[in-house]
């Protein structure tokens, strides 16, 4: 059944929101808010059905030509302009904490900047598989497994994609030539990394990272080693951007609290760029922290890093009175019981950055019995896609003398 619908907005994951005659929530990936369209049903739910974009009646001002974006995987945002991604995902942001019932004030967001939408990402992760009587090498599409053809990449630097035939030809090499039992083992596989840094160049791999590949990274003028399958922003422009954002949030708190907790660290960037006078870092992750540790020592930094869950180590934040607290937890949220624990633990600021809004809302939750929401701003880290970076700064509810000191 086609049916005429008018987008009212665009919901987290991009799809725009309608509804239909008989009141029936329908979701149009696709559609943008504002725009007029006619869309196929092609999955009916309880209290939603999913519809097929047919054919845009009246268009947004915003809508664009994807051009070389359009049909690469997870862009959902490729026919949408800068200024229309940017303002949509400020609203589902602020619907989230909106249906939390937070008191944020407002959410500041990044200027709508052209020329930030492609080519940001250092790191690409393709998947290649049989086609026919050769391989296909790009992205996968969920949720068929269908690989798309990359050959030259609209998110990748231009370091990588200057590399990227070349990179191309040698996988399929391994691929088609030599010993069998050398193919097979690469085919197995599956999977090419490519990652650039500044200051070690392009480098690439078949399956796991080699543990003894080394990138040297660098962010709010420090020096950082990273090992090759350690986590580190994709977007270096906008992780510069946000790391600087939450060194100037501690910076303000920094002569009330001396003492600063970094949970879910990594190799300590967030940490480490705030210069704290002392410094502790936890993250489950061994190899994450030997290099923490490296990296404070070739820093200078007074630091201890444990290696651990978080859950397990949050004794060692008592007399928190003196002490702010970053949280960077993976997509899923923080651990179970972290964010009750946190809540209750007295620290005077906790500075929470998150790549999925619906886990970080969870978590507030949990911390908005005790601090109060002082600021709310939001970093285009992953443009033309679904996703988003937060950084939440929050201030323990009665603190005497007032954050700054």
């Amino acid at each position: 059944m086609v049916s005429t619908v008018y987008v009212a907005k665009n919901v987290y994951g991009g799809d725009g929101l309608g509804r239909l005659g008989d009141g029936r929530v329908v979701f149009v990936p696709g559609a943008w808010a504002g725009e007029n369209v006619r869309a196929e049903i092609v999955e009916e739910r309880r209290n939603y059905v999913k519809a097929r974009l047919v054919e845009v009646v009246e268009a947004s001002p915003e809508r664009i030509d994807g051009g070389t974006v359009a049909g690469v995987p997870g862009c959902v945002y490729a026919n949408l302009s800068c200024r229309g991604e940017c303002a949509a995902k400020a609203r589902q942001l602020a619907e989230f904490l909106e249906r939390a019932r937070f008191d944020f004030g407002e959410v500041v967001s990044p200027e709508a900047d052209e020329s930030a939408m492609l080519n940001y990402r250092n790191k690409a992760v393709y998947h290649f598989a049989r086609r026919g009587g050769g391989w296909a090498i790009g992205y996968l599409r969920e949720p068929g497994h269908e690989i798309v053809e990359i050959e030259n990449d609209p998110l990748a630097v231009p370091a990588i994609n200057a590399k990227l035939p070349e990179i191309r030809r040698s996988v399929l090499a391994l691929l088609t030539a030599g010993p069998a039992a050398v193919r097979r083992d690469v085919g197995r596989k599956g999977v090419l990394t490519v990652r650039w840094s500044e200051k070690t160049g392009v480098k690439w791999w078949i399956g796991d990272a080699p543990e003894e590949l080394v990138f040297r990274e660098r962010t709010c003028g420090r020096t950082f080693e990273v090992p090759a399958g350690g986590f580190y922003q994709v977007n270096p422009g906008v992780g510069e951007t946000l790391v600087s954002a939450v060194a100037g949030e501690y910076a303000k708190m920094s002569g009330r609290t001396p003492r600063l907790a970094d949970l879910y660290c990594g190799v300590g960037v967030f940490g480490l760029c705030c210069r704290a006078r002392e410094l502790l870092g936890i993250e489950s992750g061994v190899r994450s922290i030997e290099f923490a540790r490296r990296n404070a020592k070739s820093l200078g930094a007074d630091a201890r890093f444990v290696a651990g869950r978080v859950v397990a180590n949050l004794a060692r934040l008592e007399g928190a009175d003196d002490l702010a607290v970053i949280v960077d937890p993976p997509r899923g949220g923080m651990e179970p019981g972290v964010a009750r624990r946190l809540g209750e633990s007295g620290a005077a600021a906790i500075f929470y950055v998150s790549c999925d809004p619906a886990t970080m809302t969870r978590d507030l939750k949990e911390l908005y019995r005790n601090y109060e929401i002082k600021s709310v701003r939001w970093f285009n880290m992953f443009p033309r896609t679904a996703r988003f970076e937060t950084f939440v700064a929050l201030r323990r509810r009665g603190l005497e003398g007032g954050a700054e000191k």
